[in-house]
């Protein structure tokens, strides 16, 4: 006996209410396992795939490519075979299309086509998986140095997955000549000067449709993530009135430090000890000392947190994830570094998940690393600031009435002026000053 079942938009986390469906790695008339994928899905926070929860034929896709739907929308109706026969299939079939129509009501138009089309139609489309990559494949390949049309796909209809990605980089496939990701990235640094640039930044990849308007000019589609970055972004331009203000530190001494205890920490953990970690302990203190810079503004009152969750701005080729360091004041610096190595990793790879992306209040965004020496960041919406780490740079200094050269970074401060002033917001930067300042031979990682 054959029934007909849909499945809907799961609850990915507690705070989210709506999904985007990026792309089907199903259509209709594909047989599917239980637990295998059929789609990825776009948040505002990653990108997931969602397993089937059923065994059976996929016959009807009720939610297009590109939709953003309620968590709880039937996605796709499945047709499962039940014990009892097979002479129920006419039947079965015949409600699931009705099933099907009920559930359409808000679907597209465009779902009658997947329905209509022919098995050959679903194959040749099939037949298109193999030269068609996930973010997260295309992101692994580009990690390992892989060429991905080098590598064996065994999805549907040839379609590369991440497993292919990896076994191909473990069997050696890595570096392969022809590699066509990197052919057109530059081999040298962006920036020469500047102290805690240790790589090229990746130079994003954008697809370009073949047809052009004119000339001199081409589409570029704005894919849901960056449509979710844009909406984001004016919803806090447009409501958090932001100010900005900035100052200079000396980080000479961290310098000195850092560069005696980095090749043994190194050894050690088997993680870069970066400035970065430094720059979150001096911020951490400050934030225990001026605790309203870690607050929400909730209209008729104002909310202090008093957890300090540090979010921490990450670019990857297409996009910048905030995946959020948990605790930070119960963490020492050794143990910032391998937050900020696990979760800079994890972005990268595409495998961050929503518990990495939640309960962030306040943003660190290490603008410095791509040779910035000021920035006028946007609030991570709802937190009350971000502040950027800029670049650290030599350049001589007066002390004393004498000349020194010294090596000095900018702090940039975004700030919610409903909730903070210059006055407030002053002491916090003076105070996160003093704290890495304050850094020398004497301090301890652990």
């Amino acid at each position: 006996m054959k029934t007909m079942t849909e499945i809907v938009m799961p609850q990915l986390a507690e705070s989210l209410v709506s999904a985007t469906i990026d792309k089907w790695l199903k259509q209709p008339g594909d047989a599917i396992d239980t637990y295998e994928p059929i789609c990825e899905v776009l948040t505002d926070k990653v990108n997931a795939e969602i397993p089937s929860t059923l065994k059976g034929t996929l016959v009807k896709i009720l939610v297009s490519a590109g939709e953003t739907v309620p968590v709880g929308t039937p996605m796709c109706i499945v047709e499962v075979e039940q014990a009892g026969g097979a002479g129920g299939g006419m039947t079965a079939g015949a409600s699931g299309l009705a099933a099907g129509d009920r559930a359409a009501g808000a679907a597209p138009a465009a779902v009658a086509d997947g329905i209509n089309g022919t098995r050959a139609e679903a194959g040749g489309e099939a037949a298109t998986m193999r030269h068609r990559f996930s973010p997260a494949v295309q992101q692994l390949a580009a990690e390992h140095g892989v060429n991905l049309a080098h590598v064996p796909g065994t999805g549907l209809g040839g379609r590369i997955t991440r497993k292919d990605v990896l076994a191909f980089a473990a069997a050696g496939g890595a570096g392969a000549p022809g590699m066509a990701p990197t052919a057109g990235q530059p081999s040298q640094n962006v920036r020469t000067t500047g102290l805690h640039l240790s790589e090229s930044p990746r130079i994003p990849t954008i697809e370009v449709e073949a047809q052009t308007m004119s000339g001199r000019e081409y589409f570029i589609d704005v894919t849901p993530v960056r449509n979710a970055i844009a909406r984001n972004m004016r919803q806090s331009a447009t409501e958090i009135p932001h100010a900005w203000t900035m100052i200079e530190v000396d980080l000479t001494n961290l310098v000195v430090l850092r560069n005696k205890l980095k090749d043994e920490f190194m050894k050690r953990e088997g993680v870069n000890l970066t400035y970065l970690a430094f720059m979150l302990k001096a911020v951490v203190n400050a934030i225990k000392d001026v605790p309203i810079m870690n607050s929400v503004w909730a209209v008729d009152k104002i909310i202090v947190k008093r957890d300090i969750n540090l979010g921490l701005a990450v670019g990857t080729e297409d996009a910048v994830k905030v995946p959020v360091i948990k605790n930070a004041d119960q963490k020492n610096i050794a143990g910032l570094a391998r937050e900020i190595d696990d979760l800079a990793r994890k972005t990268r790879e595409g495998k961050l998940t929503l518990s990495d992306m939640e309960g962030g209040t306040f943003t660190v965004n290490n603008t410095g690393s791509f040779g910035s020496i000021a920035s006028y960041p946007i609030i991570n919406y709802p937190q009350a600031a971000i502040i950027t780490f800029e670049s650290i740079v030599k350049r001589p200094v007066v002390i004393n009435d004498m000349i020194a050269v010294r090596s000095m970074a900018n702090l940039c401060l975004s700030l919610d002026h409903r909730i903070l002033d210059g006055v407030i917001c002053g002491r916090f930067l003076q105070r996160v000053k003093e704290n890495l300042e304050g850094f020398n031979p004497d301090t301890k990682l652990y």
